[in-house]
């Protein structure tokens, strides 16, 4: 197999020499600063010097040191200067795009995306594949011919700069023969197969392997807009429907990495008989009901950006999922206390706005007597959600911390 560095992608920087990964005590305590200070300026753009002071209680020196050393490194980027204080102009700093690059594959039952993202979570390539169902040996294939093109114009000093594969994917895929009417002896391999080891020998980078719907709900975490949630159940329509959950600003992924899996969820079905969410709420559903109309629902797969659905299916599948969703967080909210409930998938921003009012109204129906109702709000990254947050693997491993807001009691001082 070729590799990224047989494809002349630069090592230059071994991970010792990463600037948020180098070595004795001493620089480990500067490195953990500078993992906050990051997360700090992702969180909530760019600041100054005297912001990261006053946010973290580390002296102005310590500080200046940090961010001097992060902008050597090419992580932060200087601002415009802000006059019209007394003093000195305040610099603001703020995440440097080409910072940092990474790979992010999403391996889902349909589909493959393989993407290259900037330190601000920008696409800057973009491979896809669609198949029937997904094979080990396909998707190795598909990331071996597509990596060489993903890098192929990129210059050497970026090259040099990528720092992992994030794959976002469904766990067990050979549990899932009969929903997506895949050969049991192909989807078996799933089981025999080291993913993770083959995709770091093909692109010789670090691999790190995550549940598609928890990586989608991860990007909302690394890459969203907005106001967010520190605690929020986060639902992603795909093929079937998947979700995340958050809690007190960090995922939480639960013991095996399948936390909030939330398609088997028992949910009233439209003829009153218990389902699984994913039989009521997710895009095979409502493939399933455009076939039984005459209608072909190939296209749901290949792009998101327009679904051609006769209005009576699509408003039928909708007041459904909204029906299932609606009850799937009211079981949730009686256990956890949840700030908000975000809704994304691979749909058209239209209906996923649709399905997130019809949701709201269809909670708001049942009797909430001794629920505080979490807000009912879209997820902000879209229907790339799983192939970024595949990507926000690796660059949250290396330049985040794992806390969402800043405690004085946790930061470490040099």
């Amino acid at each position: 197999m070729t590799s990224l560095s047989d494809a002349s992608v630069s090592t230059d920087r071994t991970p010792s020499e990463d600037p948020v990964l180098r070595g004795t005590n001493q620089s480990g305590m500067r490195a953990q600063n500078e993992r906050l200070v990051l997360t700090l300026v992702r969180q909530h753009g760019a600041l100054a010097k005297s912001d990261i002071a006053r946010m973290t209680g580390l002296s102005a020196q310590t500080v200046s040191v940090i961010m001097r050393a992060l902008e050597q490194d090419g992580l932060l980027e200087r601002g415009t200067p802000q006059r019209g204080r007394i003093g000195q102009p305040s610099i603001p700093m703020s995440l440097a795009a080409e910072g940092a690059l990474f790979f992010g594959l999403k391996i889902g039952r349909r589909s493959a995306d393989l993407m290259l993202v900037d330190f601000l979570g920008r696409v800057m390539r973009l491979e896809r594949q669609v198949y029937r169902y997904p094979t080990p040996g396909a998707v190795v294939d598909f990331v071996a011919s597509s990596l060489p093109r993903l890098i192929a114009d990129l210059p050497e000093h970026l090259r040099g700069r990528i720092g992992g594969l994030g794959v976002a994917m469904p766990f067990q895929l050979w549990n899932w023969v009969q929903s997506i009417g895949a050969p049991q002896s192909e989807m078996d391999a799933w089981q025999h197969r080291d993913i993770q080891a083959e995709l770091a020998a093909l692109s010789g980078l670090p691999v790190f392997v995550q549940n598609d719907a928890t990586a989608a709900c991860g990007a909302e975490l690394v890459f969203g807009t907005g106001e967010r949630p520190k605690d929020f159940l986060y639902f992603y329509f795909g093929t079937f429907i998947g979700g995340g959950l958050v809690l007190n600003g960090q995922l939480f992924t639960g013991r095996s990495g399948n936390a909030a899996g939330v398609g088997p969820i028992p949910v009233p079905g439209p003829d009153g008989q218990t389902r699984r969410l994913l039989d009521v709420a997710s895009m095979s559903a409502l493939a399933t009901a455009m076939e039984a109309a005459g209608e072909s629902s190939d296209h749901l797969w290949a792009q998101h950006e327009e679904w051609r659905v006769s209005p009576a299916v699509l408003d039928a599948w909708l007041d459904g999922a909204a029906h299932g969703l609606a009850h799937a967080i009211l079981s949730a909210a009686a256990l956890i206390e949840l700030e908000a409930v975000l809704i994304d998938g691979w749909m058209p921003k239209a209906i996923r706005a649709a399905l997130t009012t019809r949701t709201h109204d269809a909670l708001h129906a049942l009797d909430l007597a001794g629920i505080d109702a979490p807000a009912i709000r879209q997820g902000t990254v879209g229907a790339n959600a799983r192939v970024l947050g595949a990507a926000a693997i690796p660059l949250s491993h290396r330049y985040l911390i794992d806390q969402n807001a800043p405690n004085r009691d946790t930061w470490s001082r040099f």
